[in-house]
Formats: C-alpha cells, structure tokens, sequence
C-alpha cells in the first residue's frame, strides 16, 4: 500500500510540474510582441538597414520605432534607388536636433493637409470642367465616322 501511495504521489508530481511548465509557457505565448526593442534587441539585419538610427535609437519612443522597423521590413524588397534614398533620409533624420524633427513632423502634417485640400479642389474644377464640356473624360479617343485623310 505504501509503495501505491509513493507511485501516486510521484504521478501527481509529475504531472503538476508538466502543468506548470505548460502553463508558464502559455502564459509567455499570450503576452504581446514588444513594441519597443532597444537597439540590442534588434536581429542583425535591422541594425544593418537601421545603422544611421544607432546612436539615436534607444532615444526614440515606442511609435517612432515601430514606424523605422516598418520601414526596414520594407528594405529588402526596395530597389537599389530606392534603398539608396532611405540610407541618406535615415543619415540626414539622425543628424537633425530633436527642435528639427519636430519642425520637419510639424510641416509634413501641413503639407499633408495642403495637398488633400489641393486634389479636392483639382476634382471639384474638373468636375465643373467635365460638366460645362457636357461629357465626361474618357481614355479612349472618340471613334470618328470616316478614317482621317491620308496625307500627301
């Protein structure tokens, strides 16, 4: 009876620590990504593309470096020009003062705002445009009746 009671007291051993290993397991699974990975934590590939960020890196906050590693998910399927202008956009960033990138932030916005407000104003004239011609624009040049001349 002894060596009974021994062998179900080592089952239920065994099997609470495999409970507690699954459920510390879990438990790590259900916590989010990190969002925001210090310079270190980034796989060599990201801090190849993100080198002109290092010295700033840790510096930035969590949204900013969510947005640069976007930016470096992206790298890889650029074209060389393409990688080329994100180098010295990232070099030219990284040398500005934290008032200059505020600033470049501030006027982006604006000039967000500026050309929505332009294209809306563009569509409304060519709505206008399109409406006193009364017809509206189409790709595919007017089918005429008879060929053109021939030229002599």
């Amino acid at each position: 009876m002894l060596s009974t009671l021994r062998s179900a007291s080592r089952r239920w051993a065994s099997l609470l620590c495999a409970l507690a290993l699954c459920s510390a397991t879990l438990a790590a699974a259900a916590q989010p990504p990190k969002h925001n990975p210090s310079w270190a934590e980034l796989n060599p590939q990201q801090q190849e593309i993100l080198a002109p960020l290092a010295g700033e890196w840790d510096k930035l906050d969590a949204d900013h470096k969510k947005q640069w590693l976007g930016v470096a998910k992206r790298y890889p399927k650029m074209t060389p020009t393409g990688k080329k202008r994100v180098q010295t956009r990232m070099r030219k960033w990284a040398e500005l003062t934290p008032e200059q990138r505020e600033e470049a932030r501030r006027k982006y916005l604006e000039m967000q705002k500026t050309s929505r407000k332009k294209n809306k104003d563009l569509s409304k004239e060519w709505a206008e445009y399109e409406k006193s011609r009364g017809h509206r624009y189409t790709k595919e040049p007017a089918k005429s009746a008879a060929p053109p001349a021939a030229v002599q």
